[in-house]
């Protein structure tokens, strides 16, 4: 992290629609660091030997608490960070249905896995590792945060979340369910850290592990703290994913997936559809039928449960990605639709489709977070797979395509840790999520994010 003396001495949230400061919270002291640590490891020590039935039940308790408070916590997230409360609603309820999966199939996931070793008895076991720290966004407070969450407890472990000081309301509000729900205290808990102090922790021998979710620079910042310290991490880090619309495509369906794709959440995902790869044959009628398409998104009030974009979540992010839009143009893009901040308080930035981009430009290199679209033009599939793997990045894609098995043949040739063929990328506890390159390293979900923090221990036993 960085550790500038300099940093704020709260966390400041505004409503990114009314623009008003709503909240400021001041980081955490050093002895409250030192609190979030003994609760965090002490919860360890009881949870670690608790049997997986109970840990299920947990699991199933959780997921009726956050039902049973989805309205709640979809407002607060449409009031700290812009998420049309439609869409935060929906997360709530995939963030129970993820308890559920976890309850059902993890217990799967731990089960010790006999070896076959001629006359000796042998097997692999799954053991808890520790607390683990999690460094997290804003994007999702409630899914992102739990898909890591679930199955780090489900293993036995402790789980102390550092949150996005944007939406320091919506993790306490999270926190809040989670105790209610009956998670032991300290086993799920929130602390307001600033970079100093989650330095200090990432080094403090009580945590066992890291994760995070964000920007390149914070992954590479906390992977070289955790690998100082030899600790396990997990990153999962920004994303340029190419959305690859082949000759054969169904064009209807490809920009009705383009759309979702690029600009669910105000486009602010990593598995969004930033660079939209058409092939020349298809171009131009798919150009023309995505910008009417997006010309037809509803922005408007989050808490509107018919806007389905909403305010940026900050007003810095906003001029970076205005900055970002209008380099790509002096770079000799096109401005199709958009293209500018809208007026008034409200932190909007117009559904906006860049044309004629080509390698090396801004918004083709770079990660542009927020409504914003980019379209290649392709001579061909071959040469669509090319600019799709000319990235720093690696997270996602999508490939569309009627002929499938020849989809499913290139998506082999796809650099990235997911490819989605006729569907727009999206996230799924029965499949793993993550990325390679600059994207970040390790899996959360399915069995892999169950087993990334455990000790994967051998047990040997000579006949």
């Amino acid at each position: 992290m960085n550790t500038a003396t300099n940093t704020p001495a709260s966390a400041v949230t505004r409503n990114p629609f009314t623009g008003e400061v709503t909240q400021q919270m001041p980081f955490a002291t050093a002895a409250e660091v030192e609190t979030a640590l003994e609760k965090t490891a002490g919860a360890f020590k009881g949870w670690r030997v608790s049997d997986l039935e109970k840990r299920t039940r947990l699991l199933l308790n959780i997921a009726g608490g956050l039902r049973q408070q989805a309205r709640a916590l979809a407002e607060s997230m449409a009031d700290e960070m812009g998420k049309p409360v439609s869409q935060g609603l929906a997360e709530v309820e995939k963030s129970a249905s993820l308890c559920e999966w976890y309850a059902g199939n993890g217990p799967a996931f731990l089960a010790d896995e006999p070896v076959q070793a001629g006359e000796n008895k042998a097997f692999v076991q799954y053991l808890p590792l520790g607390p683990v720290l999690a460094v997290m966004p804003w994007n999702f407070p409630v899914w992102q945060v739990l898909r890591g969450a679930i199955p780090i407890i489900l293993a036995g472990n402790s789980y102390l979340l550092k949150p996005a000081p944007n939406v320091m309301g919506s993790s306490l509000l999270l926190q809040s369910v989670l105790l209610k729900a009956g998670v032991p205290d300290g086993l799920f808990h929130v602390v307001n850290a600033d970079n100093d102090s989650v330095a200090k922790i990432i080094n403090d021998p009580r945590i066992a592990a890291v994760t995070l979710t964000g920007s390149v620079r914070a992954g590479a910042a906390v992977a070289g703290l955790a690998g100082a310290a030899i600790k396990k991490s997990v990153l999962e880090l920004g994303g340029a994913d190419a959305f690859i619309v082949l000759a054969d495509a169904d064009i209807d369906a490809a920009v009705k997936g383009a759309v979702i794709g690029r600009f669910s959440n105000s486009g602010q995902i990593c598995i969004a559809a930033k660079r939209i790869i058409v092939e020349e044959s298809v171009f131009a009628e798919f150009r023309d039928k995505f910008v009417e398409a997006v010309r037809a998104i509803k922005v408007g009030d989050p808490r509107d449960e018919s806007t389905f974009v909403g305010p940026m979540a900050r007003y810095d992010l906003r001029d970076e990605l205005h900055a970002q839009v209008e380099a790509t143009l002096a770079e000799g893009a096109e401005c199709l639709l958009g293209g500018h901040a809208l007026p008034g308080e409200a932190n909007f930035y117009a559904p906006t489709v860049l044309s004629n981009v080509r390698p090396g430009m801004t918004s083709f290199t770079q990660e542009l977070f927020g409504p914003v679209a980019s379209l290649i033009v392709a001579k061909d599939a071959d040469h669509a797979i090319e600019l799709a793997n000319d990235s720093a990045f690696g997270l996602g894609g999508s490939l569309w395509s009627r002929d499938t098995e020849r989809a499913t043949r290139l998506a082999a040739q796809i650099e990235t840790g997911g490819v989605f063929i006729n569907s727009p990328s999206f996230s799924d506890p029965r499949v793993p999520i993550g990325g390679v390159k600059q994207s970040g390293f390790g899996r959360e979900l399915s069995h892999f994010g169950v087993r990334e923090f455990t000790n994967v221990q051998t047990v040997w036993q000579a006949s």
